[in-house]
């Protein structure tokens, strides 16, 4: 049997300190979870009141949407928007470089961020839709009373109430979006894992780098937990209840290995 070893250096070389073009990768990584990510909460937010339409065609339309974009790979979502759209529209609405007043996108890394906007839609829909139905309904009918539209009633009295409980899932998904940039890596955008696969083909060094760019994701996750963590004890503070308070962030991210069930 051939003995495997791990070449530390290369290792340790790669994260100390990254070099431009890996800290260049994971700044694109992070900038397209955050574009992906607030896109996401727009097209769910719109989603979850189209749900709530008196209009039954509206309602269908969101139905569709959710069902479409959670029921199919993102994956595929991904290559259709960036190969696919072009069949159906005549034109490549993705071009090599796309030219915006003083700066350039790379056609891949739109075309990517816009199928990851559009899939995270579908799921932040349904966390939308659940913390607006967690409020009380007589919220909206008191709101009503005093003279507010329904539209005015939803933005100031409903939707702030809805954000407790919207929170906490909101933070799970950038915290799965951020590692799901990775995808993107398969029409060449590099990202994180675009990076380390370029070197690993080069070098033959394929666990080091791969866990050498595990640990950059680790890297990201674990500050978003802290940031996440923040918020919601931000947003608890006027209603902090120890009785009914969701599990702590040590728990919530290491589970069994601290007693979780």
């Amino acid at each position: 049997m051939i003995g495997i070893t791990f070449d530390w250096k290369v290792f340790f070389d790669y994260l100390l300190p990254p070099d431009r073009l890996t800290r260049s990768a994971l700044y694109l990584t992070l900038g397209i979870s955050i574009v992906a990510q607030f896109f996401g909460v727009v097209f769910g937010l719109v989603s979850a009141l189209m749900q709530r339409s008196k209009y039954r065609v509206l309602r269908f339309a969101s139905g569709v949407y959710v069902w479409f974009f959670r029921g199919t790979p993102v994956i595929v979502q991904i290559f259709f928007i960036y190969f696919g759209a072009n069949l159906f529209l005549g034109y490549d609405l993705f071009p090599r470089t796309l030219h915006l007043l003083f700066i350039s996108i790379d056609g891949a890394v739109l075309a990517g961020a816009v199928a990851l906007s559009i899939n995270e839609g579908a799921y932040m829909s349904e966390i939308v839709r659940a913390g607006i139905t967690a409020v009380d309904g007589g919220q909206m009918e008191a709101a009503k009373t005093v003279g507010l539209t329904q539209s005015q009633a939803m933005r100031r009295i409903v939707l702030p109430q809805a954000a407790r409980v919207i929170m906490p899932p909101l933070g799970n998904e950038f915290n799965n979006m951020l590692k799901t940039t990775s995808l993107l890596a398969f029409i060449s955008v590099r990202e994180l894992f675009q990076d380390a696969e370029i070197r690993y083909s080069s070098s033959f060094k394929p666990v080091e780098y791969f866990s050498g760019v595990a640990v950059l994701y680790l890297f990201l996750t674990t500050l978003w937990s802290f940031v996440q963590r923040a918020i919601e004890r931000k947003f608890s503070e006027s209603d902090r209840d120890a009785t009914v308070e969701g599990p702590g962030w040590t728990r919530r991210n290491f589970g069994r290995l601290v007693g979780g069930h």
